[in-house]
Protein backbone atom coordinates (compact mmCIF):
# COMPACT_ATOMS: atom_id res chain seq x y z
CA UNK A 1 0.00 0.00 0.00
CA UNK A 2 1.30 3.46 -0.93
CA UNK A 3 2.02 5.69 2.06
CA UNK A 4 0.48 9.17 2.01
CA UNK A 5 2.05 12.36 3.37
CA UNK A 6 0.43 15.77 3.82
CA UNK A 7 2.76 18.78 3.81
CA UNK A 8 1.23 21.91 5.35
CA UNK A 9 3.79 24.61 4.61
CA UNK A 10 3.45 28.13 3.18
CA UNK A 11 7.05 28.39 1.92
CA UNK A 12 6.85 27.08 -1.64
CA UNK A 13 10.54 26.19 -1.88
CA UNK A 14 10.49 24.11 1.31
CA UNK A 15 7.24 22.45 0.30
CA UNK A 16 8.61 21.48 -3.11
CA UNK A 17 11.83 20.11 -1.61
CA UNK A 18 9.83 18.00 0.84
CA UNK A 19 7.56 16.79 -1.96
CA UNK A 20 10.56 15.66 -4.05
CA UNK A 21 12.16 13.74 -1.19
CA UNK A 22 8.92 12.21 0.05
CA UNK A 23 7.92 11.03 -3.44
CA UNK A 24 11.39 9.61 -3.95
CA UNK A 25 10.87 7.77 -0.64
CA UNK A 26 7.66 6.20 -1.93
CA UNK A 27 5.02 8.58 -0.56
CA UNK A 28 2.02 10.01 -2.35
CA UNK A 29 2.10 13.69 -1.39
CA UNK A 30 -0.48 16.45 -1.05
CA UNK A 31 0.38 20.04 -0.15
CA UNK A 32 -1.55 22.80 1.58
CA UNK A 33 -0.18 26.36 1.72
CA UNK A 34 -2.41 27.48 4.61
CA UNK A 35 -3.82 25.98 7.78
CA UNK A 36 -7.44 26.00 6.67
CA UNK A 37 -6.73 23.98 3.55
CA UNK A 38 -4.48 21.75 5.63
CA UNK A 39 -7.32 20.73 7.94
CA UNK A 40 -9.56 20.04 4.92
CA UNK A 41 -6.93 17.81 3.30
CA UNK A 42 -6.26 16.01 6.57
CA UNK A 43 -9.92 14.91 6.41
CA UNK A 44 -10.27 14.18 2.68
CA UNK A 45 -6.78 12.88 1.83
CA UNK A 46 -6.45 10.76 5.02
CA UNK A 47 -2.64 10.92 5.17
CA UNK A 48 -0.42 8.47 7.02
CA UNK A 49 1.73 11.34 8.30
CA UNK A 50 1.45 15.14 8.44
CA UNK A 51 4.38 17.58 8.21
CA UNK A 52 3.06 20.77 9.76
CA UNK A 53 4.59 24.23 9.78
CA UNK A 54 3.63 26.51 12.69
CA UNK A 55 3.70 29.97 11.11
CA UNK A 56 0.84 29.59 8.62
CA UNK A 57 -1.82 31.90 7.15
CA UNK A 58 -5.55 31.40 7.92
CA UNK A 59 -4.90 28.97 10.80
CA UNK A 60 -1.52 28.58 12.49
CA UNK A 61 0.07 25.21 13.19
CA UNK A 62 -1.12 25.13 16.80
CA UNK A 63 -4.75 25.46 15.70
CA UNK A 64 -4.32 22.95 12.88
CA UNK A 65 -2.82 20.44 15.30
CA UNK A 66 -5.73 20.87 17.74
CA UNK A 67 -8.36 20.49 15.02
CA UNK A 68 -6.70 17.47 13.41
CA UNK A 69 -6.36 15.76 16.78
CA UNK A 70 -10.11 16.13 17.27
CA UNK A 71 -10.77 13.63 14.48
CA UNK A 72 -7.49 11.84 13.70
CA UNK A 73 -4.53 10.11 15.35
CA UNK A 74 -2.36 10.58 12.25
CA UNK A 75 1.26 11.21 13.34
CA UNK A 76 2.23 14.89 13.11
CA UNK A 77 5.76 16.23 12.74
CA UNK A 78 5.83 19.98 13.41
CA UNK A 79 8.21 22.19 11.39
CA UNK A 80 9.15 25.61 12.65
CA UNK A 81 11.86 28.25 12.79
CA UNK A 82 11.25 28.53 16.51
CA UNK A 83 13.64 26.62 18.73
CA UNK A 84 12.45 27.52 22.20
CA UNK A 85 11.87 24.62 24.58
CA UNK A 86 8.48 26.04 25.58
CA UNK A 87 7.34 25.92 21.94
CA UNK A 88 8.46 22.31 21.61
CA UNK A 89 6.64 21.34 24.80
CA UNK A 90 3.50 23.19 23.66
CA UNK A 91 3.51 21.37 20.32
CA UNK A 92 3.95 17.97 21.93
CA UNK A 93 1.26 18.68 24.52
CA UNK A 94 -1.19 19.57 21.72
CA UNK A 95 -0.67 16.14 20.23
CA UNK A 96 2.30 16.48 17.87
CA UNK A 97 4.51 13.39 17.68
CA UNK A 98 7.79 15.12 16.90
CA UNK A 99 9.19 18.60 16.42
CA UNK A 100 11.90 19.66 13.93
CA UNK A 101 13.49 23.11 13.93
CA UNK A 102 14.36 24.88 10.67
CA UNK A 103 16.75 24.79 8.97
CA UNK A 104 16.70 21.00 8.94
CA UNK A 105 18.50 18.29 6.98
CA UNK A 106 15.87 16.59 4.83
CA UNK A 107 17.23 13.08 5.30
CA UNK A 108 17.13 13.49 9.07
CA UNK A 109 13.54 14.70 8.77
CA UNK A 110 12.63 11.62 6.71
CA UNK A 111 14.19 9.39 9.36
CA UNK A 112 12.01 11.11 11.98
CA UNK A 113 8.94 10.65 9.77
CA UNK A 114 9.55 6.91 9.54
CA UNK A 115 10.28 6.72 13.26
CA UNK A 116 6.98 8.35 14.30
CA UNK A 117 5.08 6.16 11.83
CA UNK A 118 6.62 3.04 13.37
CA UNK A 119 5.87 4.27 16.90
CA UNK A 120 2.23 4.91 16.03
CA UNK A 121 1.78 1.68 14.10
CA UNK A 122 1.63 3.28 10.66
CA UNK A 123 4.74 1.52 9.40
CA UNK A 124 6.42 -1.80 10.06
CA UNK A 125 10.06 -2.11 11.01
CA UNK A 126 12.29 -1.64 7.96
CA UNK A 127 13.77 -4.71 6.34
CA UNK A 128 17.41 -5.39 7.11
CA UNK A 129 19.72 -3.73 4.61
CA UNK A 130 22.19 -6.58 4.18
CA UNK A 131 23.32 -8.14 0.92
CA UNK A 132 25.45 -11.27 0.54
CA UNK A 133 27.37 -12.49 -2.49
CA UNK A 134 30.31 -14.85 -2.94
CA UNK A 135 33.02 -13.65 -0.50
CA UNK A 136 31.19 -10.33 -0.04
CA UNK A 137 28.81 -8.95 2.61
CA UNK A 138 27.40 -5.43 2.31
CA UNK A 139 25.65 -4.43 5.55
CA UNK A 140 24.18 -0.94 5.32
CA UNK A 141 22.55 -1.19 8.76
CA UNK A 142 25.97 -1.28 10.41
CA UNK A 143 27.88 0.28 7.48
CA UNK A 144 30.18 -2.74 7.37
CA UNK A 145 31.83 -4.16 4.29
CA UNK A 146 33.21 -7.70 4.64
CA UNK A 147 35.42 -8.92 1.80
CA UNK A 148 36.72 -12.49 1.82
CA UNK A 149 36.00 -12.74 5.55
CA UNK A 150 37.76 -9.51 6.51
CA UNK A 151 36.07 -6.26 7.48
CA UNK A 152 37.22 -3.42 5.20
CA UNK A 153 37.08 0.18 6.40
CA UNK A 154 34.83 1.95 3.90
CA UNK A 155 33.56 5.55 3.94
CA UNK A 156 29.75 5.90 4.24
CA UNK A 157 29.16 7.21 0.73
CA UNK A 158 31.14 4.35 -0.83
CA UNK A 159 29.01 1.92 1.20
CA UNK A 160 25.80 3.58 0.05
CA UNK A 161 26.91 3.56 -3.59
CA UNK A 162 27.92 -0.11 -3.51
CA UNK A 163 24.71 -1.13 -1.72
CA UNK A 164 22.62 0.83 -4.23
CA UNK A 165 24.26 -0.88 -7.21
CA UNK A 166 24.29 -4.35 -5.64
CA UNK A 167 20.65 -4.18 -4.49
CA UNK A 168 19.60 -4.36 -8.17
CA UNK A 169 22.22 -6.62 -9.79
CA UNK A 170 22.86 -6.19 -13.53
CA UNK A 171 20.89 -2.93 -13.72
CA UNK A 172 22.83 -0.13 -15.40
CA UNK A 173 22.80 3.30 -13.73
CA UNK A 174 23.96 6.53 -15.32
CA UNK A 175 26.20 8.82 -13.31
CA UNK A 176 23.39 11.36 -12.96
CA UNK A 177 21.00 8.68 -11.67
CA UNK A 178 23.55 7.67 -9.04
CA UNK A 179 24.10 11.29 -8.02
CA UNK A 180 20.34 11.76 -7.56
CA UNK A 181 19.66 8.44 -5.85
CA UNK A 182 22.77 8.13 -3.65
CA UNK A 183 23.90 11.71 -3.07
CA UNK A 184 20.40 13.26 -3.28
CA UNK A 185 18.52 16.03 -5.06
CA UNK A 186 20.38 18.72 -3.13
CA UNK A 187 23.84 17.61 -4.30
CA UNK A 188 25.44 19.90 -6.87
CA UNK A 189 28.80 18.18 -7.32
CA UNK A 190 30.47 16.95 -10.49
CA UNK A 191 29.45 13.57 -11.95
CA UNK A 192 33.13 12.59 -11.76
CA UNK A 193 32.49 12.14 -8.04
CA UNK A 194 30.85 8.83 -8.97
CA UNK A 195 33.92 7.76 -10.96
CA UNK A 196 36.20 8.48 -8.00
CA UNK A 197 34.05 6.43 -5.63
CA UNK A 198 33.83 3.53 -8.11
CA UNK A 199 37.62 3.54 -8.47
CA UNK A 200 38.07 3.34 -4.70
CA UNK A 201 35.55 0.51 -4.42
CA UNK A 202 37.32 -1.41 -7.18
CA UNK A 203 40.58 -1.16 -5.25
CA UNK A 204 38.83 -2.95 -2.39
CA UNK A 205 36.98 -5.53 -4.49
CA UNK A 206 39.16 -6.31 -7.52
CA UNK A 207 39.81 -10.03 -8.02
CA UNK A 208 37.87 -11.18 -4.96
CA UNK A 209 35.35 -13.32 -6.86
CA UNK A 210 34.57 -14.39 -10.43
CA UNK A 211 30.84 -14.44 -9.65
CA UNK A 212 30.34 -10.65 -9.50
CA UNK A 213 32.09 -7.39 -10.36
CA UNK A 214 31.65 -3.63 -10.64
CA UNK A 215 31.43 -3.08 -14.36
CA UNK A 216 31.69 0.07 -16.45
CA UNK A 217 29.14 0.26 -19.25
CA UNK A 218 30.94 2.57 -21.64
CA UNK A 219 29.02 5.68 -22.60
CA UNK A 220 26.31 4.93 -20.03
CA UNK A 221 27.46 4.35 -16.44
CA UNK A 222 27.95 1.46 -14.04
CA UNK A 223 26.39 -1.77 -12.83
CA UNK A 224 27.00 -4.50 -10.27
CA UNK A 225 27.24 -7.49 -12.57
CA UNK A 226 26.40 -10.94 -11.24
CA UNK A 227 27.22 -14.05 -13.25
CA UNK A 228 30.17 -15.02 -15.37
CA UNK A 229 33.01 -12.47 -15.05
Amino acid sequence: MVKKALVIEDDGNIAELLRLYLEKDGFEVEHAADGGKGVELAKSFEPDVILLDIMLPVKDGWQVCREVRAFSKTPIVMLTAKGETTDKVAGLEMGADDYVTKPFEVRELLARVHAVMRRTGGESEPAAKRLEFDKLVINLDSYELVVNGARIDTPPKEMELLYHLASTPNRVYTRNQLLDEVWGFDYFGDSRTVDVHIKRLREKLEGVSDQWRLKTVWGVGYKFEVGEA
